[in-house]
């Protein structure tokens, strides 16, 4: 019998990727913004925006923005050092 608390195969490549691609953009983003700090204002400003696309109970619009809000402030803090 499987185990409904560990996750399928699919679940875990994805959380896989979503890691790798989190990484990968986040050191652009930081790369891009030592040499064009207004960026980071750009993208603060396109938050308020952005939405979750889920169509059930889980979407939960001001929590996406929230991590965006602190994926912003610690690009700040990190370009700042």
């Amino acid at each position: 019998m499987t185990d409904p608390h560990t996750p399928s195969a699919t679940a875990t490549q994805a959380r896989k990727r979503e890691i790798a691609v989190e990484h990968l953009l986040f050191t652009t983003i930081r790369f891009v913004a030592e040499r064009h700090p207004e960026l980071l204002d750009v993208l603060e400003r396109s938050v308020d925006r952005l939405g979750d696309p889920a169509d059930d109970a889980t979407q939960d619009n001001e929590a996406v923005r929230d991590i965006a809000r602190r994926f912003v402030a610690s690009l700040r803090a990190e370009t700042r050092s």
